[in-house]
């Protein structure tokens, strides 16, 4: 066994047991200070293990046979907005995603460009903190050929996913997630819009939702409507590069 998949061993029993919550990543876990502080020293061991082992490398994938018989929601199952609602009801026909910030030529993408795109299919281990995985099927575009097509600047150096779903009563505080360059043009990650071979679900984050497989669960956004490219996250939210990340979590998930 490597040290790489014994650590991840250790980490997710040390999170087994742990019953599911409802939230959009892992909710009332953000406010143990003692899970914050081993969710912490985990994902900074791993952050240092991952300089050692070049982030290129590839997510195990797995075959048909070791699919998951269902996969969960992790999270929000329906965004409490009215504007996304609507989207559901006409089956995202007028939804777009928009990819601005720092790049030369920003775009709208149809769900239909997006789809006509080349794709990718891969296999993969969904890895929740909350203590359980899945394994799934996810067709998706890669995010590259996306960002490719709206030619990045040279200052870009995050990738910021802003979500339909608030995170406040009143509407407000959308989720969002960031990662780096390095990973935005990962062969494995992708903007995927197929779970399982059937079109995504909106429980599981319809129209498009993020997978970038060498991350744990709270880092792939779901309900992804506006992509953008920043050299730095002084001007979102909590200014850390996620939501969660906003409370407490390592801005970095790596397994």
């Amino acid at each position: 066994m490597t040290h790489e998949t014994g650590r991840r061993r250790f980490f997710t029993r040390a999170l087994a047991g742990i019953s599911a919550l409802s939230l959009a990543g892992c909710d009332k876990l953000s406010q143990s200070e003692s899970f914050t502080k081993l969710l912490s020293t985990g994902e900074s061991l791993s952050k240092n293990a991952h300089r050692l082992v070049s982030r290129k490398s590839m997510a195990q994938e797995f075959s048909e046979a070791d699919m998951s018989p269902s996969f969960r929601s992790n999270g929000t199952s329906m965004p409490n907005s009215v504007d996304y609602q609507v989207l559901v009801e006409t089956g995202f026909a007028d939804w777009a995603l928009e990819v601005s910030g720092l790049v030369a030529q920003p775009q709208k993408f149809t769900l239909a460009q997006l789809q006509a795109l080349p794709s990718r299919t891969q296999i993969t281990r969904h890895d929740c903190v909350e203590g359980w995985s899945a394994i799934g099927k996810w067709k998706g575009v890669r995010l590259h050929e996306v960002l490719s097509r709206v030619q990045p600047s040279e200052n870009a150096r995050y990738v910021v996913f802003h979500c339909a779903d608030p995170m406040e009563e009143d509407g407000t505080n959308h989720y969002y997630e960031s990662i780096d360059m390095e990973d935005a043009n990962h062969t494995q990650t992708l903007l995927a819009y197929e779970l399982n071979g059937e079109t995504l679900p909106v429980k599981n984050g319809a129209p498009i939702r993020l997978r970038v497989e060498r991350q744990l669960g709270y880092k792939q956004a779901k309900y992804i409507m506006r992509i953008e490219l920043v050299d730095s996250f002084e001007h979102i939210a909590g200014g850390k590069g996620g939501y969660w990340e906003d409370t407490g979590y390592e801005w970095y998930a790596g397994i």
